[in-house]
């Protein structure tokens, strides 16, 4: 049966972001295609700060700018990203710039590749602590989440 989703739901933007993260560890451990793995960190990282920012009561709107995603978190006085605002910025620049031509290519740092990955995976792991992640949508297809703040 398929799953069904919904971008409304914290858990959603959780289980799509746990797939791909899943995939980008492998390729980083195995050290294939670095600037695709990085571009593809930057878009897990969005999905994570929109998860986070849903679970708080925002209405979701289409930006994949990580640093706007940032302001809206800190706006509403979430401590996520606390100690790493360096990680938003390196990613920020990444998301575009390893995807599409015309811009210069870093040389691969798969050492601080590694690192961003651990940064993120801790990242998911602090929102999922905080959203109910069933595997199967509740009924109606809407999961519920702890301390939602609407």
């Amino acid at each position: 049966m398929p799953r069904k989703t919904d971008s409304n739901c914290p858990a959603d933007w959780l289980f799509i972001a746990g797939a791909e993260l899943k995939a980008i560890r492998k390729l980083v451990a195995a050290r294939v295609s670095f600037h695709m793995c990085r571009s593809k960190l930057a878009e897990v990282l969005e999905k994570i700060l929109k998860a986070e920012l849903i679970r708080l009561g925002w209405f979701l709107r289409k930006t994949h700018d990580l640093q706007k995603l940032a302001d809206e978190l800190s706006e509403r006085k979430s401590g996520l990203l606390k100690g790493r605002e360096g990680l938003v910025e390196e990613l920020s620049e990444s998301y575009f710039a390893d995807r599409y031509p015309g811009f210069d290519l870093d040389d691969p740092d798969w050492p601080g590749l590694t690192q961003n990955v651990r940064k993120v995976s801790a990242l998911m792991r602090v929102v999922k602590s905080n959203v109910d992640t069933a595997d199967e949508p509740a009924k109606g297809g809407i999961k519920k989440t702890r301390n939602r703040v609407l």
